[in-house]
């Protein structure tokens, strides 16, 4: 079988712990899969009965004859494996374990779900589960869940890592007049995860948008690459909950600190096309209107209202999503002008006024429609005295076109309540204010640009691997996480980074000769492989002018470094040659457990971690991505310059991003990795200050 199907085009299915009582599982799992037309055989399997629901019941799934491609568990977690072991015996396919009680439990749970991934795996059985509200697929009439109804047949496919959450998904949907194609919840993910199900939902036909609840992603790149190829074809909106940055505490680096534990969720879904709901709202908001409606092909947006105020918070909402109000052509005004009342506003918004009865939206909603410079419509309805509410509807639906998204917001409660049942039975989200079509329409903006990105270009460069390897890899690093600064010179030298001329001194009267062989003014940093953060332990002097000045500051940094580190292996003091003015930005790496490497931009100096304008990707980094991280910064005008400054060199920025890539990738035991600053000119740049951490390993 392909792509999992046996578990969405099964001949047979085994429901072991079917039962006759109405308030047990294993009693509602049988029903559904009977209620639900599913016209394979069905097997119920209980020691204890002769017939459920009119079905012969076997002791044992060894007792049927014949092939058997799925089988549902509803008995007793203590019960599954040895009844597993006997599924092996007869060759089943596919399982769903509906029962819990494994590793969600404790560590006997976890226990017992550890060998039932080992049967699994040694006997070619594909498991949804165990813990899960079990599997629905509306097109092929299978229901193997326990949810309290079929739900509606549709174009949405639903993958829940939560089963409770997914029964409120089904019961919303219901009230919406929602249908989904399949409906699959996949609790502690044993086995089938989110990326098998991502793998079959992209070539469903009766899909065509898919919706996913994430506690978590068991394999982050290959998450990636399935949802890069699946968002190409398809839209993906996932909520991913568990969003705390708790895990940053432990990093040592600016880049560490910034990098919470959701934000390599939120690089992966954006570099691979995955459209994001901060919330439940967000996640309902955007299943309607990428379900219902074409995808927006600009950012041009007409408003339709009958009252002046939703029409202004329509078109802030425009606007504050970074839309732009569509300008009417002169045709479209003049027609508008025509035929509506004098005292219609015809420019956009148009607002048909408060006494607009049906034939009036109708007319209006048919105008701008056709107008080519418009890409999207909101039709705003207050209820007032004349306001015809079903009739506005009505023509609304008559009205759609199948190449331009149209939301209403249809505001109100009781008075408006079957005229938007109606319009979303009609393929016409309603929401209830102009934000949330904002965000919608915003959304679908997103995604259009997105799928009009070309292929990304990754650049490779010419390395003096051996010189990087020699530091990163010796037998002396091994002892210590953390590189020295010489270590560090030799990596970046090696991976082609333009570095300020520099030498180390291990007395006064050496650094003074070395500044004045480099010239005047110099800069005097500690040397030491145990002190990352020399700005904090006074550790860092510039602007030194003579012979003099540098004798005090080589012995004040030692005494310093000697206070606050006494154990410190200190190799002396660099001396470095004080470079020009430019702008100072910060380039870092983390690595993240799930995606591996993220790469960070933004303004550098010690205040990084306090204004937090920074950028992420996760590598390896393309030179669109690396061109926009520098662009997507709110302090992106200082780069380009302002106030007749001239900009810098952005190139020059996108190279060393991109030479970051390359050495995290190619070095993969890398764990955190600042330049800070990179002082950026307006041609070239030069790493100034870098710090790198090593873990174990190199895979």
């Amino acid at each position: 079988m392909d792509k999992l199907d046996m578990f969405f085009k099964p001949k047979s299915i085994a429901i072991i712990g079917a039962s006759n009582e109405e308030k047990k599982l294993g009693y509602a799992v049988l029903k559904n899969i009977i209620d639900g037309g599913y016209e394979g055989n069905i097997y119920p399997i209980n020691p204890k009965a002769d017939y459920i629901l009119g079905y012969k019941c076997y002791k044992s799934v060894l007792d049927i004859s014949g092939d058997l491609d799925l089988a549902v568990f509803v008995i007793p977690s203590k019960f599954v494996n040895p009844v597993m072991r006997e599924c092996a015996q007869k060759g089943i396919k596919g399982a769903i374990v509906i029962t819990a009680g494994f590793k969600e439990t404790g560590l006997e749970g976890a226990k017992l779900e550890r060998e039932l991934k080992e049967i699994v795996k040694s006997n070619n059985i594909r498991l949804v589960g165990p813990n899960v509200l079990g599997l629905i697929d509306t097109h092929n009439n299978i229901n193997a869940s326990f949810a309290s109804f079929m739900p509606k047949r549709g174009n949405i496919g639903f993958i829940s890592q939560s089963g409770a959450f997914a029964t409120a998904i089904m019961d919303w949907a219901a009230a919406n007049n929602i249908g989904f194609s399949k409906f699959i919840s996949i609790g502690n993910k044993a086995d089938v995860n989110e990326i098998d199900l991502l793998e079959v939902l992209k070539d469903d036909s009766y899909t065509d948008v898919i919706l996913m609840y994430l506690e978590s992603i068991d394999n982050g790149r290959a998450f990636m690459e399935i949802a890069y190829k699946t968002s190409k074809v398809k839209p993906i909106i996932v909520l991913k909950s568990g969003t705390t940055a708790a895990g940053a505490k432990a990093a040592t680096s600016h880049t560490g600190s910034l990098a919470g534990s959701d934000q390599a969720y939120t690089c992966a879904f954006k570099q691979c096309g995955v459209i994001r709901a901060s919330t439940v709202e967000d996640l309902f908001d955007l299943a309607i209107g990428f379900a219902y409606q074409p995808l927006l092909n600009g950012n041009n947006i007409a408003i339709v209202t009958n009252a002046g105020g939703p029409g202004i918070m329509a078109s802030d909402a425009i606007e504050n999503f970074g839309l732009r109000i569509a300008n009417l052509s002169n045709d479209t005004v003049e027609e508008l002008r025509k035929n509506l009342p004098s005292a219609a506003a015809v420019y956009n918004p148009v607002d048909v006024l408060g006494d607009a009865l049906a034939d009036r939206y109708e007319f209006a909603l048919s105008k701008v429609l056709k107008d080519e410079n418009v890409d999207g419509i909101m039709i705003i309805l207050t209820p007032q005295v004349y306001t015809q509410v079903m009739e506005t509807a009505e023509s609304i639906v008559r009205a759609k076109d199948p190449k331009k998204p149209i939301f209403s917001i249809f505001m109100g409660g009781k008075t408006i309540l079957a005229a938007t049942k109606y319009l979303m039975e009609n393929s016409i989200p309603n929401y209830s204010f102009p934000e949330r079509a904002g965000f919608v329409f915003k959304s679908m903006h997103d995604r259009r640009v997105w799928l009009n990105k070309p292929e990304p270009i990754y650049r490779k460069f010419d390395t003096k691997f051996e010189l990087a390897a020699k530091s990163l890899r010796s037998e002396d690093r091994k002892k210590r996480p953390s590189l020295g600064d010489w270590e560090v010179r030799e990596v970046f030298e090696g991976y082609g980074f333009s570095l300020p001329k520099t030498l180390l001194a291990t007395t006064s009267l050496e650094a003074s000769d070395f500044a004045e062989e480099l010239g005047f003014p110099v800069v005097m940093k500690i040397a030491s492989p145990d002190i990352l953060h020399k700005t904090d332990v006074g550790g860092v002097k510039v602007g030194l002018k003579n012979k003099d000045e540098v004798i005090r500051a080589f012995d004040d940094i030692m005494i310093s470094a000697r206070r606050y580190f006494p154990d410190a292996e200190i190799w002396g003091v660099s001396i470095q040659q004080m470079l020009p003015p430019g702008k100072d930005v910060i380039i870092g790496s983390v690595k993240d457990p799930q995606f591996g490497h993220m790469i960070m931009f933004g303004l550098g100096g010690i205040y990084v971690e306090v204004l937090k304008d920074v950028s992420f990707r996760i590598v390896p980094v393309s030179e669109s991505d690396a061109l926009n991280m520098i662009r997507e910064i709110k302090s992106f005008k200082l780069l380009s310059g302002i106030r007749g400054e001239k900009g810098v060199d952005q190139n020059a920025i996108v190279d060393a991003i991109l030479r970051v890539s390359n050495l995290v990738t190619d070095f993969p035991e890398i764990v955190e990795l600042d330049i800070n600053p990179l002082r950026v000119f307006e041609e070239g740049a030069v790493a100034i200050d870098m710090r790198l951490t090593v873990g174990g390993g190199t895979e």
